[in-house]
């Protein structure tokens, strides 16, 4: 029997029975679109997370206080024996392959101008954070290179403290109150929006040391080095480690490369990318089931004509072929659907939320198909070869 006329057969017993047909291959198209649709997801949420940490750059080092072995954030815990100090900050600008240093102190006070006032999250920073962390500045200028010891009461607004605290009016120049404090604003970051739920445009800059004396501090919260590209971060790290091991008499502190983050948040979201596509694939598993069943039913309607093929001459292979031919077409077909109907629904979605973060993980639409002609093959060998087994005599006697 030719290859053509086992895909006609097997097409035409298909089409015989199209409601049963069309509710068989239900259950692999969903099984096959919500792989899809929650590998875009989980692909979507993998690229926006790890665009969030590449947005500052890639030649970043942070060095936090603490010894430890995990990632470390800012604001880690700083009871250890020699806590980070604008010295250290000092001495690791003088490293080699070292561009530049931003040493960090956050808190959050009410900021006040006129009768105006908001609470926000206060930035005392370095004067190369523009460099160090690609943020522009939209008007003005940045906090100048003073001497980290004497630095003057600037200030820099971020796009929505500006606007929330001066409307249309131009800052520049204007004295605002952080705190106790006055400072005189001296310019206006570029929007950035959001990381991770901060917003970086609700903000203020000030002097590091200003920082330190308005939340009473007296250690860093941490230190980012911004280096040669063509550097390696092992290199870096190794430097910085002996320059500071140097300074605090033990490794009393933690280093975190930006390459280091990368990798562990990349296999954090791979690992749920995975997950997602395990609990779409319980619903192959129904598909699965349901084609056992049905090529099961039909193996025992079809016991005549299995029995008249058989005695005009048909071979073991060529019933065994012919319904396993059609069990991989319903699994196929279904899994054709499905994934046409979901690539569909991620490409409304994309047009009407532009910012919903979807993204096609083709490889796993790529093996969910393949699933789907799998599924086909291993749910159609046991009625397949049940009907292969038939007697010819039996098979006629049935009818």
């Amino acid at each position: 029997m030719r290859n053509a006329d086992l895909t006609r057969l097997a097409t035409g017993a298909i089409l015989a029975h199209p409601l049963r047909s069309s509710l068989t291959m239900l259950g692999i198209m969903v099984g096959i679109a919500a792989v899809v649709l929650l590998t875009a997801i989980g692909e979507g949420v993998r690229l926006f997370v790890l665009a969030e940490f590449t947005q500052f750059g890639t030649n970043l080092i942070a060095v936090v206080p603490g010894r430890s072995t995990t990632m470390g954030i800012s604001g880690a815990s700083i009871s250890n024996v020699r806590p980070l100090s604008l010295d250290d900050a000092t001495a690791l600008e003088r490293l080699d392959k070292v561009i530049a240093v931003v040493p960090v102190v956050q808190g959050n006070a009410r900021i006040e101008y006129g009768k105006r006032g908001r609470r926000t999250m206060v930035l005392g920073v370095g004067s190369e954070v523009p460099e160090v962390w690609r943020m522009p500045v939209a008007e003005g200028s940045f906090l100048p290179r003073d001497h980290l010891g004497a630095a003057r009461t600037y200030a820099v607004l971020g796009d929505k403290m500006r606007r929330e605290l001066f409307g249309e009016v131009n800052p520049l120049g204007k004295r605002i109150r952080v705190g106790g404090d006055r400072f005189r604003v001296i310019g206006v970051m570029a929007p950035k929006g959001q990381m991770l739920g901060f917003d970086l445009d609700d903000t203020i800059y000030i002097p590091v040391t200003k920082t330190m004396e308005i939340f009473d501090r007296e250690s860093l919260m941490e230190i980012d080095v911004l280096y040669d590209g063509r550097a390696s971060a092992a290199y870096l790290e190794r430097q910085i480690r002996k320059l500071l091991i140097a300074r605090h008499g033990s490794e009393d502190f933690s280093i975190v490369t930006q390459d280091q983050m990368l990798e562990v948040l990349d296999s954090i979201m791979n690992i749920l990318t995975l997950g997602v596509a395990a609990i779409g694939s319980i619903s192959l598993l129904v598909g699965a089931v349901g084609i056992v069943t049905i090529m099961t039913i039909t193996v025992t309607e079809r016991t005549a004509e299995i029995g008249l093929l058989r005695a005009l001459g048909a071979r073991r292979r060529n019933i065994l072929s012919l319904f396993l031919c059609e069990a991989v077409l319903l699994g196929g077909l279904g899994g054709g659907a499905g994934g046409g109907l979901a690539l569909g629904l991620i490409l409304l979605a994309q047009f009407l939320i532009p910012g919903l973060p979807l993204e096609i993980a083709w490889n796993y639409v790529a093996l969910a198909l393949f699933s789907s002609l799998l599924i086909g093959v291993l749910s159609g060998i046991a009625p397949a070869y049940r009907a292969a087994e038939l007697h010819p005599l039996d098979a006629l006697r049935a009818e």
